[in-house]
């Protein structure tokens, strides 16, 4: 009997064997052969190579892979492998603005809408996307689950803003304590006073926020908040910041001027959105503390060029928008200066900016950066900062916006090299001949 049962083991051993032959890592290994790889963090390129994927990592880089014979075999012939880039200021579900989830389509509508927006940025080589503001958590968490197709998500969860602050949708005539619609949805959250503010901050994190976003100043095409004005006392954004620290993760502000800026960097606020105000003196600040930078060029540097042109504004919001079309110009020449560490991130959205994500990178050339400088600034700089969300992050078991053997397979073949040209990015639809996310091939025109 013993023998029998001995038998029956070697033959279950044997078959499984086989099965891991016809099923297991030779079926799952993909081999990119003759390709230049720009490795997201050197500005020359590594000539030459080949890489393995397997599974959804990459195993190896180099002529030697060892990859198996069954192998699925892509031919770069000579073209540039870059990482998957990475959009560090999505809005997916903003589309004509703020308000149309409330006042034009319900919340099915927009989870569409924001679902049909990530496809369109997977489709333009931004494997990840870390959305800054808005009810994406459900999103987030069926894409993760493997339920929906989409780029990597970093979410924020709903806004955190004062009562008046720049995430304010409510109606002129509210009176305090009236919840607007779209705060009922998690758009985003007013809150006022420490209580408030942690109570918001750890709902978030509770739904799966990756980090914490909050509104530290006014803004331009907002009603209720002055450009002028500072958000959120430094004992409330200390109480989020403390939450966010609580969870082994950060916060980032939406902030443009100095007061505002340093007030959020006194309560321990990681990363500053926007900053097109500030003088020398907070960047040098900002270098010291390691506070980093994310920059969206093409909303205040092209956008705000000719604010006579947007009809839809008041004249105290085309005042508003060409101080900052100036004051940007200045911030990014110090912020080279200096070294900052710099992320970008488009803060473009809708049916008119969707299609023009790789644009906000390509604009960054316009106030000096080099062409590796910004290839840094969408991949392995990007991926530094993605990773201060700690435990929070959904995406920790490999290396993302860089191409090394223990990173994820987020690559991206493009027929031209970046380093040379940045504007290639914009040219995707033609010049981007391969797209794979998490080892699977999203797009393959070869």
């Amino acid at each position: 009997m013993k023998n029998v049962v001995r038998l029956f083991v070697a033959a279950v051993a044997v078959v499984t064997s086989l099965s891991g032959v016809a099923n297991g890592n030779e079926q799952d290994q993909i081999l990119i052969k003759n390709v230049n790889v720009f490795d997201g963090k050197n500005d020359s390129l590594i000539e030459n190579v080949d890489v393995l994927v397997e599974g959804n990592l990459i195993a190896k880089v180099g002529r030697d892979t060892g990859a198996h014979t069954n192998a699925t075999l892509i031919d770069g012939k000579g073209m540039t492998l870059i990482p998957g880039l990475i959009d560090m200021h999505a809005h997916f579900c903003i589309q004509e603005g703020m308000l149309v989830g409330r006042d034009a389509y319900d919340q099915m509508a927009m989870g569409a809408r924001a679902h049909q927006s990530m496809m369109q940025y997977l489709d333009q080589g931004f494997t990840t996307a870390r959305d800054t503001g808005c009810n994406i958590l459900g999103l987030a968490k069926a894409i993760n689950n493997g339920l929906l197709q989409g780029p990597r998500l970093y979410p924020s969860g709903g806004f955190l803003s004062q009562t008046g602050g720049h995430a304010d949708t409510g109606s002129f005539n509210d009176v305090p304590g009236r919840v607007d619609d779209l705060e009922r949805h998690g758009f985003g959250y007013i809150v006022d006073g420490v209580t408030e503010a942690r109570r918001a901050a750890r709902q978030n994190l509770r739904a799966g926020a990756t980090q914490i976003k909050i509104m530290a100043g006014g803004g331009v095409a907002s009603e209720f908040d002055p450009i002028h004005t500072t958000q959120f006392s430094e004992e409330e954004m200390r109480a989020i910041v403390e939450v966010a620290e609580d969870y082994g993760t950060y916060v980032m502000a939406h902030a443009y001027h100095d007061r505002s800026v340093n007030r959020a960097i006194d309560a321990g606020v990681k990363v500053i959105e926007h900053n097109f105000l500030v003088s020398e003196k907070t960047i040098k600040r900002m270098k010291k503390e390691g506070v980093a930078l994310s920059a969206q060029a093409v909303m205040s540097l092209e956008a705000f060029a000719e604010p006579e042109s947007i009809t839809f504004f008041s004249p105290d919001q085309k005042a508003k928008a060409a101080s900052v079309n100036k004051g940007a110009t200045q911030m990014f020449q110090w912020a080279r200066k200096h070294d900052l560490l710099i992320v970008t991130g488009g803060d473009m959205f809708g049916p008119a900016y969707n299609l023009r994500q790789a644009d906000n990178m390509v604009w960054m050339s316009k106030v000096g950066f080099s062409p590796f400088q910004i290839m840094k600034m969408g991949t392995s700089s990007a991926a530094e900062v993605l990773s201060w969300s700690g435990g929070m992050n959904p995406y920790k078991y490999g290396k993302l916006g860089v191409i090394e053997p223990g990173a994820y397979a987020d690559l991206i073949l493009v027929d031209g090299n970046p380093l040379e040209q940045i504007a290639i990015l914009n040219d995707y639809t033609d010049k981007f001949k391969v797209i794979m996310k998490d080892g699977k091939i999203h797009k393959n025109s070869l």
